[in-house]
């Protein structure tokens, strides 16, 4: 299984992003689907996550500005970022939570994308 995440870049403070994550992949059932994100000199925090019927929760840091959905037909999830702030500097990662065909819980994350807000 892997996941590609794609979408980072650098932004001014205000403006907006789309970052997009499509897991590859057969044999497991997928349950959640996240973005964490690590800034510098911090350790990795959940952004918000997605559950299969849709539910959605989110950093207090982060709510009212960002928005993440998935489509299960394309395996993708998607974070909307509007209002940014320096203080979403960060590489951002995603991940997917699910169950394998021999009911093994798996945990995969993508390899990260860069998000840089300036000032």
């Amino acid at each position: 299984v892997q996941l590609q995440a794609s979408g980072g870049g650098l932004v001014q403070a205000g403006g907006s992003l789309r970052l997009s994550c499509a897991a590859s992949g057969s044999g497991f059932r997928i349950d959640d689907m996240g973005w964490y994100r690590q800034g510098p000199g911090k350790q990795r925090e959940l952004v918000g996550r997605i559950s299969g019927s849709g539910r959605a929760v989110y950093a207090d840091s982060v709510k009212g500005r960002f928005a993440i959905s998935r489509d299960n037909a394309k395996k993708m999830v998607y974070l909307q970022m509007n209002s940014l702030k320096p203080e979403d500097t960060a590489v951002y990662y995603c991940n997917v939570k699910g169950v394998t065909s021999y009911s093994t819980p798996v945990d995969y994350w993508g390899q990260g994308t860069l998000v840089t807000v300036s000032s």
